[in-house]
């Protein structure tokens, strides 16, 4: 019996212990801002010739139009959103068949604990539904920004640079005939591998001279053209 009670022990400590490490992540989490912020975008429609700045709150922190001298820059960055989040509201994007898209998503994802195959599956979804829904759109994806954790103000997002080198090296795979790869992290890294102080105001999003190497980027490749 008591090998038998050993055994049943070990089994209940096993499972009690994968439990505990289980990690939980919540595909359906929105901004509190979502909403108000989508009902903005839809009354304020993109055109054809317009291009379009599709992701987050690094998206969302800077003026496009007036950064880049692009009147036709349109800006559709939620703070706090995921890539659900953009899934859930691409249509309005699609729906305006923009010039160009310049998609910036996922560190969120990451801070949420959502598994980095499903973020880069749904970046590839985005890519997809774009391609199939306005065939002439040319769309541009960043890899995501590093960290940098000395800063102490967003801690969910600090140490998983694993994660976020794993989603960019997958990103980097992403290039085709209508999908060009900015591959903009190494712009942002030190010689630690952090993001540099520099450039950031709290570890996580740009400062001004931040959006300067946005500026600097894109406007010594071909992405505007």
């Amino acid at each position: 019996m008591k090998k038998y009670t050993w055994i049943l022990l070990f089994t209940v400590l096993f499972c009690s212990s994968a439990i505990a490490q289980e990690v939980k992540w919540d595909s359906t989490y929105r901004p509190k801002t979502y909403k108000a912020q989508v009902e903005a975008f839809k009354a304020a429609p993109h055109t054809k010739k317009d291009v379009v700045f599709l992701g987050n709150s690094i998206t969302a922190g800077t003026d496009w139009s007036k950064l880049l001298d692009l009147p036709q820059a349109r800006n559709r960055g939620i703070s706090g959103d995921i890539s659900f989040g953009v899934l859930e509201r691409l249509e309005e994007v699609i729906a305006g068949k923009p010039a160009k898209v310049f998609l910036l998503i996922g560190i969120n994802d990451i801070s949420r604990n959502i598994p980095d195959s499903l973020v880069i599956g749904n970046i590839r979804k985005i890519v997809d539904r774009i391609q199939k829904g306005s065939k002439r759109t040319k769309i541009y994806v960043y890899t995501l920004l590093p960290v940098n954790s000395s800063f102490g103000k967003f801690k969910n997002h600090y140490n998983k640079d694993e994660h976020i080198l794993w989603v960019n090296d997958q990103i980097r795979k992403l290039t085709s005939k209508q999908v060009t790869v900015i591959d903009i992290y190494p712009d942002f890294l030190d010689a630690e591998h952090r993001l540099r102080a520099e450039l950031t105001k709290d570890g996580l999003h740009p400062n001004a001279a931040g959006y300067e190497i946005f500026k600097a980027k894109l406007k010594s490749g071909p992405y505007l053209k």
